[in-house]
């Protein structure tokens, strides 16, 4: 039986960080989402062939959840003798704004990828891994959801669901050997922090510097393995040592 991963978002960044990492410590056979760009996808299959690993490409807007379900569906049962064993929805947007200025189109659109696309993606794989018996159930969190950022009201709101899903999950299915965690990053240099002044942010970091996409991917798979089997309903904070 062929053990897989999903990671949602796993073209570029803290995804491609995540699905290189998973195929490399675990072996496990990684399905790669993305929403459009393909080229950026396949730059991650490269990456974890040429670490001698397995992957295919997974395309599909985690917030659409018809075409979530039917593309997972359609893949279980053709892949019969696959299981996925490991779910990551790191899939995520950001669209700061004020309050005061945001549109209601920027707080649905942050909203229902990071938290409604969770939901989507998790309730697809659940049935295959409550028939199986195993699972881990990583989602990608933020310092955000728990101590809240000004300008990041509707990013605040989806991560802080999005832990709070995770520990009401935790307790639905721990009794079926699926464990429910979250990684809840602080300041990790990627794609979504690009554009911030790093040097301003860094003096409020104790370690006085931004993370690397690999030290969170290192976190997440220690927690999708056999090590962490009694670990679930946590939020682990990666951040250097900031706290609320």
């Amino acid at each position: 039986m062929r053990k897989c991963g999903l990671v949602t978002g796993a073209s570029r960044g803290l995804g491609r960080a995540i699905a290189v990492t998973l195929a490399k410590d675990l072996g496990l056979h990684i399905l790669i989402n993305f929403a459009g760009n393909k080229e950026a996808a396949n730059e991650t299959k490269k990456q974890i062939e040429a670490e001698g690993g397995s992957a295919e490409l997974m395309q599909f807007r985690v917030e659409d959840g018809t075409l979530v379900e039917k593309t997972l569906s359609n893949w279980i049962l053709n892949n019969k003798d696959s299981k996925i064993e490991v779910l990551v929805n790191n899939a995520g947007i950001t669209k700061d704004n004020l309050m005061v200025f945001m549109e209601e189109s920027q707080f649905d659109d942050v909203v229902n990828v990071s938290l409604k696309g969770m939901f989507n993606v998790t309730k697809s794989v659940l049935t295959h891994m409550v028939r199986n018996r195993y699972g881990r159930i990583i989602n990608i969190a933020s310092l955000s959801g728990l101590k809240g950022v000004p300008g990041q009201v509707n990013y605040s709101a989806a991560k802080g669901g999005m832990i709070a899903a995770t520990r009401s999950l935790a307790q639905e299915i721990a009794k079926r050997n699926i464990t429910v965690n979250a990684v809840a990053p602080g300041f990790v240099a990627s794609d979504m922090t690009q554009d911030l002044d790093v040097e301003m942010l860094k003096k409020l970091v104790p370690m006085k510097r931004f993370g690397e996409a690999k030290e969170v991917a290192d976190l997440v798979s220690f927690i999708a393995s056999d090590k962490a089997a009694y670990i679930t309903g946590e939020i682990i904070n990666i951040n250097g040592g900031i706290h609320s």
